[in-house]
């Protein structure tokens, strides 16, 4: 009897849960790297280090220049960032497709296994 409510959990609500944790995992990782802000703010300077500008005008050629390799480095690492939670978000998606096509087939294969074992 416990055998049989077992399969019958593990071939509907235990297989559905597992599927059903993919939702919050792909949330987790895109809130978690805080791809909205950093979407928003892709353009913004790095750490905000702005270099103002006051004097001739090769100073303010400088400024500019500083200010536009922050800007530069902050949208490389900002681009980095998201795409390393696009590649982690697909990780778990594999991981998940991965994981319903096993899952039926662990209870089958530990059957396999202990009659192999014992052969």
């Amino acid at each position: 009897m416990l055998a049989l409510a077992f399969l019958e959990w593990y071939y509907t609500r235990g297989w559905f849960s597992g599927y059903n944790l993919l939702g919050p995992r792909l949330k987790r990782t895109y809130y978690g790297f805080s791809v909205p802000i950093l979407a928003r703010t892709l353009f913004s300077p790095w750490k905000r280090i702005i270099t103002i500008s006051k004097g001739g005008l090769s100073t303010r050629f400088n400024a500019i220049l500083d200010n536009i390799v922050s800007r530069c480095v902050g949208f490389v690492v900002r681009l980095f960032t998201i795409f390393s939670a696009f590649i982690i978000c697909i990780f778990w998606i594999v991981l998940a497709i991965f994981q319903l096509i096993v899952w039926p087939l662990l209870p089958i294969a530990g059957i396999i296994l202990i009659i192999l074992g014992v052969l």
